[in-house]
């Protein structure tokens, strides 16, 4: 609470005024960075029609999301107030939002069922946050540009396994 109102400029009594307790206060940072992190997955999402270059552009925003200096990523993905269930909530509200936008693309390309489609987009996004985390905590420096390939390169392994559906392919849609 000193840090934030250092960081903010106000007393903590000025910061009680505004958030009566450390747990609102938290939320409210908390979906700050919820709605961070979509909008980077929403962008790298559509940064490109090419798949291959979508995948690329979403580990990077994963990973840009884990470097920002404010470390916003540890009250999303790594607080000790996890387990309240307000907090709970909103990290599986997060999961959902990241996984329903990465499954429409998936379903859309391959024809796979929305649930087919959804668990793909689970593994892909539990890849990414799982290990932006350890890349970002690791002793090892890896630059970002060549720890976004390593994990675009492992991800578009697995997910260029699921062919593109017909209706695609007889359009003339690229990959």
């Amino acid at each position: 609470m000193d840090e934030i109102a250092r960081r903010a400029g106000v007393t903590k009594p000025v910061l009680y005024q505004h958030f009566g307790s450390k747990q609102e206060l938290y939320l409210a940072v908390f979906d700050a960075g919820v709605e961070d992190v979509i909008a980077a997955v929403g962008k790298g999402l559509q940064s490109s029609p090419d798949n291959r270059s979508r995948v690329a552009a979403t580990m990077d925003a994963y990973l840009g999301f884990m470097a920002q200096e404010d470390a916003v990523y540890r009250l999303v993905f790594e607080s000790d107030l996890a387990n309240l269930p307000a907090v709970r909530d909103r990290i599986e509200r997060v999961n959902a939002q990241c996984a329903q936008m990465v499954s429409q693309v998936i379903a859309e390309d391959t024809g796979l069922s929305p649930d087919e489609s959804c668990l793909l987009a689970y593994g892909l996004i539990g890849l990414a946050q799982t290990a932006a985390r350890q890349w970002l905590r690791s002793s090892v420096a890896i630059d970002r540009a060549d720890a976004g390939h390593l994990l675009a390169s492992l991800a578009w392994r697995g997910i260029s396994g699921f062919p593109k559906n017909n209706s695609q392919e007889q359009a003339g849609a690229a990959p």
